[in-house]
C-alpha cells in the first residue's frame, strides 16, 4: 500500500513539474481562454479550494454529491482532450496536401513569367527593326550637313589663305587684322584633319604668313623707332595702328617685342640725361627724374595713345619700365656715393620717391604687375590713440586713453606700387635708424630737463594725477617714425626700429617714471628714507609725503599704466606693419613688465607712506596704561590719529587716481593687508589689559573697522559702495581683531570652557597666539603653563567655528554685570556711529 502512495507522489511531482508554465505563457492563455473557474488558476491551492466547498463540519453532509460533480467535470474534460487528440491524427497530412498545391502554383507562375519575357523581347527585337531605317537616315542627315560645314569651311580657309598673303605683301594690316582671326578660328576646325596633305598644306600657309607678318611688323616698328638716333618725325601712322591690331592674333611673343622696343626707344633720353656722373643724378634732384616721366607721360598721352590698343596699358608699362631702371640707376649710384648719404637727404629721397607711388597707384591699376586689379583704397577709420590716427590732433592724453578700446581701423589693402622705387633706398636705412636713435636720446634727455626744470604736477591742477605730457609726445614720435619706416620697407629695418623703441621705452621707464618717484620727504624730518617711514619713532612725527609728492606718485602710476596699455597696441601695430615672417622677432613684453613693475612700486609707496603715518598711533596704542582704565569713554586718541592719516591722504589719491580706479582698488587692498596684521600684532603688545580696557579697545576697533570699510569713498561727496573683495578682506581682518578682544574679555574660569570659547572664536590652533592671549590677561606663569597644557589637550578634537566669529555667552560672575556692561558698550558705539 505504501508503494503505491510513493508512487502516486512521485507522478504528481512530475506532473506538476511538467505543467509548470512561465508568466508570459499564462498571460496568453488567460487572454485567449479566459475563465473564473478556480481550477484555471495559475496559482491553484487544493486546500484552499477544499475550505471553500466545505467552510463548516455541516457542509461534509453533502460530500458525495461534490465528489460525483468533481467526477463528472474529470469525464467531460476527458472526452474532450480525447477529441481534440483524434482531430489532430490528420493535421500532418493535410500540410503535406497543402505544400504540394503551393508547389504546383509557383511553377504555373514561373511559366507564365517566362512566356511574358519571351513575348516582350520579340516585340523589343521589332521595334528595332522598325527604327533601324529612321537612325540610318538621322546619321545620313548629320554627315550630310557636317560635310557641307567642312566644305565651307574649307573653301573660306583656302580663300583666306589666299587673301592674307595678298594683303601681308600690300601691308593692309587693317584688312589683315579681322581676317586672320577668322582663318585662325576656321582652322582650329581642321586640327583632326591635319593627315589629309591639302588640310596640311593649307595650315603651313596659315603658318607662313603669321611668321611673315611678326617679322615685317617688326621691321616696320624698328624703322619708324630706331634704337639709335631721334624718333622719325611725323609721329605715329596708321599703318603702325593696324599692325597693332594684327599683333594682338599673332603669338605673344611679337607683342611683347613690340612693347618693349617702344619702351626702350622711349627710355633712351633718360638715361643719357641722368647718367651717373651728371649732377642731376644724385639725390638732392630726385624731383627732376620724376618731373620728367610725368612730361613724357604727357607727350605719349598726346601722340601715341590711339596707335597702341587700350587694353595693352602702354602708359603703364612705361612708368613701371622707368621705375625699374631709375631704381637700379639709383641703387648703383648709391653704392658709389654711400658716404655722401645723410638722413635729411635720404627721408627727402625718400618722401619725394614715396609720393611719386603714390601718385602711381591713383593713375594706374597695377594690373601690368599683378592678374588682378586691385581695389580702391578705402579711407580708414577715425583712429583711438597714436597708433590708428593718421594724423595727431589736439586732444588730451586722458581722451586718448578713454578711446582705447574702441575698434581699431582695418588694414587698408596694400599699394601694388609700394617699393617698386623706394625699395633701392632699404640697405642704406641704417642710416635712418642711427638718426632715430640719435633723436629719441635727445627727446628723453629734454624729457628729464623739462621734468626737473617744471617740477612735479601742482594739487588740483590740471596735470595733478594726470598722464604726463611727455609720455604721449614719446609716442606720437614712435608712431611717426613707424609710419616712415613702414614706407620705406617691412623687413629688417623695422626689426631695427623696434630694437630701438625697446631701448628708449625701458629708459623713459627708468628714467622719467621710475627716477622721478620720490625718495626723500620734503617735510620736517631730517630727510627720511622711504625705509625710515617703517620705523617707530618716539617722541618726535614719522616724515611722510607731501600732498606735492602724493599727486606724482599718482601722476607717475597713471602715465605707467597709460604706457602700458599703449605699448601693447604698439606692439600689434608692428606685428601688422612687418612681414609675416618676422612678426613673432617683435615682443614688448619686457617693456610691458617695466611699466608693471612702475606701477606696482607706486602703489607700495603710497600704502608705505600711509602705512608708516598710521605707525606713531599704533605705537601709542600698545603703550597705554590699559590695566589702569576705569571706565569705557569716547574712541581713543590714536583711532582719531589713524582716521585722520587716512581721510588727508585718501581723498588726494583717489582723487588723482580717478582715472584708474581698478589701482585705487589695489592701493587699498594693499594697505588694508599692511595694516590690519600690524593692528593685530600691536593688539597683542597692550598687555596687561582690564575687562574695562578690552571694552575700550573693542570699541576702538569698531570705530576702525567702520572707517577701513568706507576707506575707498572716505572724503567723497558720491558714496560708492567698496568693492566686494576688499570688503572681505576687512571684514575677516577686523572680526579677527574683534575675536581676540572678546577672548581677553572673557573669564578665563572654569579654564575649560576659556579654551574651548578661544578655539571656537579664533580657529587657531598656534600656542603662541594663545600664549599672547594670556599675557594680555595678566594670569600668573603658573597659571600660564596648565593653561597651555589645557589648549594642547583640546586641539585634536576643536568644536567648529572658523572665521565667521559667531558670538559666545561666556560665564560671568554675575549675569547682571555682563549684562550691565554690554547694553553700556552698545549705547557708546551707537553714540559714535
Amino acid at each position: 500500500m505504501s508503494m503505491m502512495e510513493d508512487e502516486e507522489l512521485e507522478f504528481a511531482d512530475d506532473l506538476d513539474a511538467i505543467l509548470h508554465l512561465t508568466p508570459e505563457v499564462q498571460q496568453a492563455i488567460e487572454q485567449v481562454f479566459p475563465s473564473q473557474d478556480p481550477l484555471d488558476r495559475a496559482d491553484f491551492n487544493a486546500v484552499e479550494y477544499i475550505n471553500t466547498l466545505f467552510p463548516t463540519e455541516q457542509s461534509l453532509a453533502n460530500i458525495d454529491d461534490v465528489v460525483n460533480k468533481i467526477r463528472l467535470k474529470i469525464r467531460r474534460l476527458d472526452d474532450n482532450i480525447r477529441t481534440v487528440v483524434r482531430g489532430q491524427t490528420n493535421v500532418g497530412q493535410d500540410g503535406r496536401q497543402a505544400l504540394e498545391e503551393a508547389q504546383i502554383a509557383i511553377q504555373q507562375l514561373f511559366s507564365k513569367i517566362k512566356d511574358i519575357k519571351d513575348k516582350a523581347e520579340k516585340s523589343e527585337q521589332m521595334v528595332k527593326e522598325i527604327t533601324r531605317d529612321i537612325k540610318q537616315l538621322d546619321h545620313a542627315k548629320r554627315h550630310l550637313t557636317t560635310s557641307i560645314t567642312t566644305l565651307n569651311h574649307l573653301h573660306m580657309l583656302a580663300g583666306g589663305v589666299d587673301s592674307l598673303e595678298a594683303m601681308t605683301r600690300r601691308r593692309q594690316y587693317g584688312e589683315v587684322a579681322n581676317l586672320l582671326q577668322g582663318v585662325v578660328n576656321v582652322l582650329e576646325h581642321f586640327q583632326k584633319y591635319m593627315g589629309i596633305p591639302q588640310i596640311r598644306q593649307l595650315s603651313e600657309r596659315v603658318k607662313a604668313v603669321q611668321s611673315e607678318l611678326g617679322t615685317q611688323i617688326l621691321a616696320d616698328f624698328e624703322e619708324s623707332f630706331p634704337s639709335q638716333g631721334s624718333k622719325k618725325p611725323g609721329g605715329p601712322s596708321n599703318v603702325l595702328r593696324d599692325a597693332c591690331l594684327v599683333a594682338n592674333v599673332l603669338e605673344p611673343r611679337i607683342k611683347q617685342e613690340i612693347i618693349k622696343k617702344f619702351i626702350r626707344q622711349h627710355l633712351s633720353e633718360y638715361l643719357v640725361l641722368f647718367q651717373e656722373n651728371q649732377d642731376v643724378a644724385w639725390l638732392d634732384k630726385i624731383d627732376r627724374r620724376y618731373a620728367w616721366i610725368k612730361r613724357q607721360l604727357v607727350d605719349y598721352e598726346e601722340k601715341y595713345s590711339r596707335m597702341f590698343p587700350a587694353e595693352w596699358c602702354m602708359t603703364e608699362r612705361i612708368a613701371v619700365e622707368f621705375c625699374h631702371v631709375t631704381r637700379a640707376e639709383l641703387a648703383k649710384l648709391m653704392r658709389a656715393r654711400a658716404r655722401e648719404i645723410e638722413v635729411k637727404l635720404l627721408l627727402f629721397a625718400i618722401q619725394r620717391t614715396t609720393n611719386f607711388e603714390g601718385l602711381l597707384i591713383k593713375r594706374f591699376s597695377g594690373c601690368t604687375l599683378n592678374d588682378g586689379v586691385p581695389k580702391k583704397v578705402e579711407s580708414p577709420l577715425d583712429a583711438t590713440n597714436p597708433f590708428l590716427e593718421d594724423e595727431p590732433g589736439d586732444e588730451s592724453v586722458s581722451e586718448k586713453e578713454e578711446e582705447l578700446d574702441k575698434p581699431r581701423k582695418p588694414k587698408a589693402p596694400e599699394n601694388p606700387f609700394h617699393g617698386i622705387v623706394s625699395k633701392c633706398f632699404e640697405p642704406h636705412l641704417y642710416v635712418y635708424i642711427e638718426s632715430q636713435d640719435k633723436n629719441l636720446g635727445e627727446l628723453i634727455d629734454r624729457f628729464v630737463a623739462d621734468f626737473r626744470a617744471q617740477g612735479p604736477p601742482k594739487p588740483g591742477s590740471e596735470e595733478g594725477g594726470a598722464v604726463l605730457p611727455s609720455c604721449a609726445d614719446l609716442f606720437v614720435y614712435y608712431k611717426k617714425c613707424m609710419v616712415q619706416c613702414s614706407q620705406l620697407s617691412t623687413g629688417e629695418p623695422m626689426i631695427a626700429l623696434t630694437t630701438i623703441f625697446q631701448k628708449y621705452l625701458r629708459e623713459y621707464a627708468w628714467k622719467i617714471l621710475s627716477g622721478n618717484l620720490p625718495k626723500n620727504s620734503s617735510s620736517s624730518g631730517g630727510g627720511l628714507t622711504i625705509s625710515s617711514l617703517l620705523k617707530e619713532k618716539e617722541g618726535s612725527e614719522v616724515a611722510k609725503f607731501t600732498v606735492d609728492e602724493l599727486c606724482l606718485v599718482c601722476s607717475i602710476l597713471s602715465t605707467a599704466e597709460y604706457c602700458l596699455a599703449t605699448t601693447q597696441q604698439l606692439e600689434e601695430k608692428l606685428k601688422e606693419k612687418v612681414e609675416k615672417s618676422l612678426a613673432e622677432r617683435i615682443n614688448l613684453t619686457g617693456e610691458m613688465d617695466t611699466f608693471s613693475t612702475v606701477i606696482s612700486n607706486s602703489i607700495q609707496l603710497l600704502v608705505q607712506d600711509l602705512d608708516a603715518a598710521c605707525d606713531p598711533a599704533l605705537t601709542a596704542m600698545s603703550k597705554m596704561p590699559w590695566q589702569s582704565v576705569e571706565h569705557v569713554g569716547d574712541q581713543s586718541p590714536y583711532v582719531t590719529s589713524i582716521i585722520m592719516h587716512i581721510k588727508q591722504n585718501v581723498p588726494i589719491i583717489r582723487d588723482n587716481l580717478a582715472s584708474t580706479r581698478k589701482y585705487f582698488t589695489q592701493f587699498c587692498i594693499k594697505f588694508i593687508n599692511s595694516f590690519i596684521p600690524k593692528f593685530i600684532n600691536h593688539l597683542f603688545r597692550c598687555k596687561p589689559v582690564s575687562m574695562v580696557g578690552a571694552e575700550q579697545l573693542l570699541l576702538d576697533t569698531h570705530s576702525l573697522k567702520t572707517v577701513l570699510l568706507d576707506l575707498p569713498s572716505i572724503g567723497c561727496q558720491v558714496l560708492r559702495k567698496a568693492p566686494a573683495s576688499y570688503t572681505k578682506i576687512v571684514v575677516k581682518g577686523m572680526t579677527r581683531a574683534e575675536m581676540i578682544l572678546k577672548v581677553v574679555m572673557a573669564p578665563h574660569e572654569p579654564p575649560v570652557v576659556f579654551v574651548d570659547n578661544y578655539i571656537k572664536l579664533l580657529a587657531d590652533g598656534n600656542p603662541e597666539t594663545f600664549q599672547k592671549i594670556l599675557d594680555m590677561k595678566a594670569l600668573k606663569r603658573s597659571e600660564q603653563s596648565s593653561m597651555l597644557d589645557l589648549f594642547r589637550q583640546r586641539l585634536p578634537t576643536p568644536p567648529s567655528g572658523g572665521d565667521s566669529g559667531p558670538t559666545l555667552s561666556f560665564s560671568a560672575p554675575t549675569p547682571e554685570q555682563e549684562s550691565s556692561r554690554i547694553r553700556k558698550l552698545e549705547k557708546l558705539i551707537k553714540k559714535r556711529l
